[in-house]
């Protein structure tokens, strides 16, 4: 048996020439023997230190031996862990049936074979070590499973980068590092260990080194590469995977930067360990990839978007406005909200809406709607005129979509405001320290049927209007009129900065599940408040 096979046996005796013959015996097979001499003295062993094996006597002075296995056998700590009973007096069929029944896994009797005990020996030990590595396999593979769960769970790259040192950590039981780069070129190096996943420095020269110890070239695939200590410690000098160490390198498609995961050798002695390894890369690459497209997805559907919306805001002597267009932050898909400003001269139009969905669909539809809305403008139409003329584009070109639409008339001299809604939510009065919701309602444009609600009023000195799309509002689990209740009790304490102000609202919501598109009027304290 070669040394690396070595193990440490307790052999458990009364008689000390018996435990002196058995001990030389598996001294020469080169492993490490213990001694005891009674029940007593083995929990002792067992506590003190890590056996392997276990030679028992069935009679000992103060416990019978077949008792002692029942309770190494009860025990977490040694349930695994082989017995062999030995015996001199209890040499029948029935007494070796009994100690086979109660726990022990071979039972010899008097006279001893050597030849025929180191051979039981290495039986045992070749089935405990197959059965251990089966135990260890499935739990590996049980956490990686479970781990799995949470990379691919994880939002932004540096939790991506921090799970997945943990997860590292926890399937192998070692030190490990992990380098990630996304699409900002900032490399993301995190460690686990027994403190918990940390960030560490990593320079994009140090990362390009070790993504090029590997045959991996440009190609996708996982490579798994062993490197020795001092070649790992001149690479990574500040490393926790202090010795010899396992890397593994995967790319799922060409042209990316690969994940880096590096762990010592001692996490992966198997072929099996090393496949569970690769399989870690492959998750880690995948996610990786999920979450480098889904930004880049992200950054061209908020360009796009923010391209379909107006540049700039018209001017208004007297008049003070702030638009703020927020994009859910956990969708990759264009939204329809916008909102648009038209100066028509004599007349100001300030509209608003929404169309259904989050998709290419939807931001198409909200292109033509806000092109068409500025053409029917440039023709002369009032607000109510083109809320139809919309509903008509809406049904002739996109029966199975709607829209809410908001559009406001506003004479910025006098102040006098016409609000002209299809089904879109009401805007939001606010003068002398009071706010109050207008009639809003109407049907959403789409439908064939047409009703438009109207509304007038005039803006006082010093008063504000607010519009917005409903993803400001909509909550799960809050209704509808809470929260509209609770912007009100918000915009009655306006800052005199109006881009302050509109900061203050959208923060007072936080994260949104949907787009969210808001325009907010003030009109100047000093304006005259006579109406022509």
């Amino acid at each position: 048996m070669s040394r690396s096979e070595a193990v440490t046996a307790l052999v458990v005796d009364d008689n000390a020439t018996k435990r002196y013959i058995i001990g030389s015996w598996l001294r020469r097979a080169g492993h490490t023997v213990l001694e005891a001499s009674s029940a007593a003295q083995t929990w002792e062993r067992l506590a003190e230190h890590a056996v392997d094996l276990v030679v028992l006597d069935v009679r000992l002075p103060d416990m019978s031996g077949v008792e002692v296995c029942e309770r190494i056998r009860a025990d977490p700590a040694t349930a695994s862990t082989p017995v062999i009973h030995i015996s001199a007096a209890a040499v029948d069929a029935a007494d070796r049936a009994h100690g086979l029944r109660r726990g022990a896994d071979a039972y010899l009797t008097d006279p001893i074979d050597p030849t025929e005990f180191l051979a039981t020996v290495e039986a045992m030990l070749r089935y405990y070590r197959a059965l251990r590595r089966a135990e260890r396999l499935a739990e590996r593979t049980a956490a990686l499973t479970r781990h799995s769960l949470a990379v691919n769970a994880a939002e932004t790259f540096e939790e991506l980068a921090l799970v997945a040192a943990d997860s590292a950590y926890d399937i192998f039981g070692v030190p490990a590092s992990v380098f990630l780069m996304p699409p900002d070129g900032r490399v993301r190096r995190t460690v686990g260990h027994r403190a918990g996943p940390e960030f560490r420095q990593c320079s994009p020269e140090r990362f390009g080194r070790l993504t090029s110890l590997t045959d991996l070239g440009e190609a996708t695939g996982t490579k798994v590469l062993p490197l020795d200590g001092p070649r790992w410690k001149a690479l990574v000098p500040d490393t926790v995977v202090d010795g010899d160490v396992a890397l593994v390198l995967s790319r799922v498609k060409r042209g990316r930067p690969p994940i880096c995961v590096a762990i010592h050798v001692e996490g992966v002695p198997g072929q099996e360990d090393l496949d569970l390894l690769r399989q870690l890369g492959q998750t880690l690459a995948l996610a990786m990839e999920a979450m480098r497209s889904f930004t880049e997805q992200h950054l061209i559907s908020l360009t796009l978007q923010r391209s379909l919306l107006p540049a700039l805001r018209p001017s208004v002597p007297g008049w003070e406005f702030a638009v703020r267009y927020e994009p859910a932050s956990d969708q990759a898909e264009v939204g329809g909200d916008f909102y648009e400003v038209l100066d028509r001269g004599d007349h100001v139009l300030i509209a608003i809406g929404d169309v259904q969905g989050h998709s290419l669909v939807a931001a198409t539809v909200m292109a033509e709607i806000r092109h068409a809305l500025r053409a029917f403008a440039e023709e002369g139409h009032d607000g109510e005129t083109i809320l139809r003329l919309l509903n008509g584009v809406m049904q002739r070109y996109h029966d199975d979509q709607t829209a809410t639409v908001c559009i406001m008339t506003l004479d910025p001299r006098t102040g006098w405001l016409r609000v002209a809604s299809g089904g879109h939510l009401p805007p939001l009065f606010v003068a002398d320290g009071a706010a109050r919701y207008g009639r809003g309602g109407g049907l959403l444009l789409g439908f064939p049927a047409e009703r438009i609600e109207i509304e007038e009023t005039v803006v006082p000195p010093g008063g504000m209007v607010m519009l917005i799309t409903d993803g400001l509002i909509e909550d799960r689990g809050v209704s509808l009129t809470d929260n509209l209740e609770r912007l009100r009790d918000v915009a009655v304490r306006v800052d005199e900065d109006l881009e302050r102000f509109s900061d203050r609202v959208i923060a007072e919501f936080g994260h949104r599940e949907d787009d969210v598109a808001m325009i907010v009027i003030r009109r100047d304290p000093a304006e005259s408040s006579s109406v022509s």
